[in-house]
């Protein structure tokens, strides 16, 4: 096997042993989401959404919220963290290729977030009877490839941009919360206000929420890949790449 995989898979493994042993963000990135999970269907199971049990509209929903946490969130705080206590300098001052020291980090933000996907559709499986359509399995795989890398560009951005790490889980926390509730993670946006929905749709994750959400409807009739919701992710990904790329630093900023 090349050389710099083994060292990208030997980084991808150690940045998951940092993460279960930091229960905070382990919490924050499983569990939280199941409890949102397991609570919202105790209050609103009995309804429909569109149609459809509200468990098959919420489950993919909050999966995506999830998989957000695992990328978004974790890299943006991690990142800003390791910055200032001095982990990224060590590392540019080390034989480790800086790219395998990301994409460690990347890496094992992906890994995270499909565990939390795989539990969120399993639990929806096991006790709320969600269908698992899967004939549409390509297309939800394609999504969530496209989603977390979008998101995992969003965090470095937001890592790059805000030099304080202390800062960063607020700042981070801000844009995502709010971000969640006009995405339709938590409720249905369709009846919304109309500019609440335009505010929506300018941002990522109503996108990536839809497409996975129309993934597991069994009564939608179009087509479930809108290309629409890909091209604002895959902008906001290219946009999010180009800020990191260029306000990023290794070096504390003191």
């Amino acid at each position: 096997m090349n050389s710099s995989l083994v060292l990208l898979w030997r980084q991808i493994r150690h940045q998951n042993a940092m993460f279960w042993r930091t229960p905070v963000a382990a919490f924050f990135t499983l569990a939280l989401p199941l409890m949102f999970l397991l609570l919202f269907n105790v209050i609103f199971g009995g309804e429909e959404v569109n149609g459809t049990p509200f468990a098959q509209f919420f489950t993919p929903a909050i999966a995506t919220f999830s998989a957000v946490s695992a990328t978004f969130t974790n890299l943006a705080i991690g990142t800003a963290l390791s910055r200032d206590l001095g982990i990224l300098k060590r590392v540019r001052g080390t034989p480790l290729p800086p790219w395998i020291y990301m994409g460690g980090r990347i890496g094992s933000g992906v890994w995270i977030a499909s565990i939390s996907v795989v539990i969120m559709f399993m639990l929806g499986w096991l006790i709320y009877d969600v269908q698992i359509l899967w004939e549409n399995i390509a297309v939800m795989v394609l999504v969530f490839v496209i989603g977390i890398a979008t998101f995992s560009a969003f965090g470095l951005a937001v890592a790059a941009v805000v030099r304080s790490g202390e800062a960063v889980p607020a700042v981070a926390q801000a844009i995502i919360l709010p971000m969640a509730f006009i995405s339709g993670i938590f409720f249905d946006t369709t009846n919304s206000p109309a500019w609440l929905e335009l505010v929506g749709n300018i941002f990522p994750l109503k996108h990536f929420a839809a497409l996975f959400v129309d993934s597991f409807n069994p009564f939608l009739t179009d087509p479930v890949l809108g290309w629409n919701h890909i091209g604002v992710m895959i902008a906001w990904g290219i946009a999010s790449l180009i800020v990191a790329t260029r306000f990023f630093i290794w070096e504390p900023n003191n």
